[in-house]
């Protein structure tokens, strides 16, 4: 038996081969910690922009007013006569003026409609209103399942 020694083919640019998942991966990590570093920038904009009588969300989804802020702190009063202290950090966003006169003239047409109904009683008919003053029993309907 004898064996021939068969010359491989070259694939020529062999070093661009490997060089090619590597440019590609270096490109996803700087796309990615450009667009880390423009969330920061964001979020550093919000906490600069805080003014006493800002309506806010907090990251955990707590909602407040600002009432005051130092350097590493904001005072929020999450209802009336309830203040809390949370990090300038914990600020997930500011809502915007018209999103919250949007809400407060929501929940004044609710506050109406909550008087109305409140001099309102539904009542369900009970029978009681026959001719001859009786009651009649509701029809029953029969059990669904037996017991053993």
């Amino acid at each position: 038996m004898q064996l021939l020694a068969v010359p491989m083919a070259s694939s020529g640019g062999g070093g661009i081969t490997l060089l090619l998942p590597l440019i590609l991966i270096v490109g996803m990590i700087w796309f990615m910690s450009r667009s880390q570093k423009k969330q920061r920038q964001r979020q550093a904009d919000t906490v600069a922009a805080l003014a006493p009588g800002s309506k806010v969300i907090t990251t955990s989804g707590l909602v407040g007013i600002v009432e005051e802020t130092d350097d590493e702190y904001v005072t929020l009063e999450i209802s009336e006569g309830v203040l809390v202290q949370v990090v300038k950090g914990a600020i997930g966003r500011v809502v915007p003026e018209e999103d919250a006169a949007a809400e407060g003239t929501a929940d004044e047409s609710t506050d109406e409609d909550a008087a109305d109904d409140s001099t309102r009683v539904d009542v369900p008919d009970t029978g009681r209103d026959k001719a001859d003053g009786k009651v009649q029993d509701t029809p029953t309907l029969p059990p669904t399942h037996t017991e053993n």
